[in-house]
Formats: C-alpha cells, sequence, structure tokens
C-alpha cells in the first residue's frame, strides 16, 4: 500500500513504486493498493512531475509505474481519496496514467488484500 503524500515525501513515493515495480520484474503476484493522497501518482501530470522532486531522470517514476500497473495482478486506489483530489470513473481515463484496470474500493479491500498477503510493504 502506497499513502504517504507525495507532496510531504515524493522520494518515499517513488521508493514505494520502485520496490512494486521490482516484485513485478522478480515474478511476484503483486497487488497494490493506492490511498490517501498518494493516489495523486497515479496522475499523469503528477508522475510525470515527480522525477526534478526527487532526483531522478525525467521519466524515471514514471516508467517505474507502467511496470508496476501493467504486471501487477490488480492494481487497486480508495475512492474517496480520489474523489478528495478531483478525480472520479467518470472522469479518470481524462486524468489518470492508462493502459490498466483500476479497481475503486475503500478500507475493506485493504484489510482483505493484506489478509491474504504472503508480504505487505506499505509506504
Amino acid at each position: 500500500m502506497i499513502s504517504t503524500d507525495p507532496e510531504i515525501d515524493p522520494r518515499k513515493c517513488v521508493v514505494g513504486i520502485a520496490c512494486a515495480a521490482q516484485a513485478v520484474q522478480d515474478g511476484h503476484l503483486v497487488n497494490v493498493f493506492f490511498a490517501s493522497h498518494a493516489v495523486r501518482l497515479l496522475q499523469t501530470d503528477y508522475i510525470t512531475n515527480i522525477d526534478g522532486k526527487v532526483g531522478e531522470a525525467a521519466g524515471t517514476a514514471a516508467e517505474l509505474l507502467k511496470t508496476l500497473v501493467t504486471g501487477a495482478q490488480a492494481v487497486h486506489c480508495s475512492g474517496g481519496s480520489q474523489r478528495v483530489v478531483g478525480v472520479s470513473p467518470e472522469n479518470a481515463e481524462e486524468i489518470l496514467v492508462g493502459g490498466y484496470e483500476l479497481n475503486w474500493a475503500g478500507p475493506a479491500a485493504v484489510v482483505s488484500l493484506s489478509g491474504h498477503a504472503d508480504v505487505v510493504l506499505t509506504f
């Protein structure tokens, strides 16, 4: 689960995405849940512009996110958190990175996913 506000600790957010992307590349079944203000990391404009804040080359975070979302077993987000930042299922296609199916969920999904996981990493 990634729930850190990228405005407060963008580096931690990118490290979380990098770890999850590495797990995908290593062949693990990865379910990732974006919650709280970390849902902004799924926004095309946001992930494209975060590299300068974290000392990475342009495109690094977006490429890591692409690896994660295209290779994960499932990508989940908090519907309530998305609403707070102005994203809904109706406008998501215009705002969010595409190429995957996004599961809109809430706390029950976090608990269920955690309960079924062999390993849980939180960032």
